[in-house]
């Protein structure tokens, strides 16, 4: 019987390495002509995976050759990006974007008025020339939401309204009905949808924050096992702890279940 189990966990963490074993992580840093950009959005329009630049303007994220990866910002024009076998040789790639010109309305210059970038100078700008500022900074008309990108609020964005169907029955059914019953498993699903984009999205967040380091080095994860050893500790709740923000207990559990799942490999190898 142990032979048997042994047999049957070593066939399962061999297909695992095998069907990811083209997936490599690299890291990607990301800058305009200003400086470093932080927050930007990353998708891999092959894997329909994403993560975001952190503060210092850096990212990671597993590619294989011949997947594109797609570069979006608010203030930037959104860039794309051929991964090639040499690039994921070198293991980085740098990326500059182009901040995108915006044309505004009547507008009073004065020398040394704007620093260079939005999110600096918008308090400087009156409010009456801020407003209109704003407004074509939120002006979404000309972006393509059917556009592969599989951030959480792209869910939103699709969610198709609730239309009242019964409205010209509400006169007959009196001041105290309610309509919500009928949308109530409309609602349900769209919930569901949402928590498994965003358990879709854990692993490379969790990455991106705790680091390659932490992971590879700290706690000897190979690579090819990072999917599974989250997996491995996920009935501990870390998915829920991370949605929460309780960061420091689910380094807690990843350094403990660690050894235990090390030695699983090593007994199997």
């Amino acid at each position: 019987m142990i032979k048997k189990l042994s047999l049957l966990l070593l066939i399962f963490f061999t297909t695992i390495a095998f069907s990811q074993k083209r997936n490599k992580l690299i890291l990607g840093s990301i800058k305009d002509s200003l400086g470093i950009v932080k927050n930007a959005n990353v998708i891999n329009l092959k894997t329909k995976q994403g993560t975001f630049s952190s503060d210092n303007g850096l990212f990671r994220i597993f590619v294989s050759e011949g997947d594109s990866l797609r570069v979006s910002s608010v203030q930037h024009d959104i860039k794309k990006i051929i991964i090639t076998e040499e690039l994921i040789d070198r293991g980085e790639l740098e990326i500059v974007l182009k901040l995108k010109t915006y044309t505004l309305d009547e507008f009073e210059f004065k020398r040394n008025f704007l620093q260079g970038r939005l999110g600096i100078d918008i308090k400087d700008v009156p409010k009456d020339k801020r407003d209109s500022l704003l407004r074509k900074v939120m002006d979404f008309s000309d972006i393509n939401f059917k556009a592969t990108d599989n951030s959480l609020d792209e869910i939103d964005k699709v969610r198709p309204p609730i239309v009242n169907t019964m409205q010209g029955a509400m006169s007959m059914a009196g001041a105290g009905a309610k309509i919500g019953i009928p949308f109530k498993y409309s609602e349900r699903l769209w919930a569901l949808r949402k928590k498994l984009e965003q358990k879709k999205q854990f692993p490379y967040k969790i990455l991106s924050e705790l680091g390659d380091q932490f992971f590879f080095e700290e706690l000897k994860i190979p690579i090819e096992n990072y999917f599974h050893f989250l997996e491995y500790c996920n009935p501990l709740g870390i998915e829920d702890m991370h949605k929460d923000g309780r960061i420091l207990e689910i380094i807690k559990i990843l350094k403990k279940e660690s050894k235990s799942y090390l030695k699983i490999i090593e007994e199997n190898k």
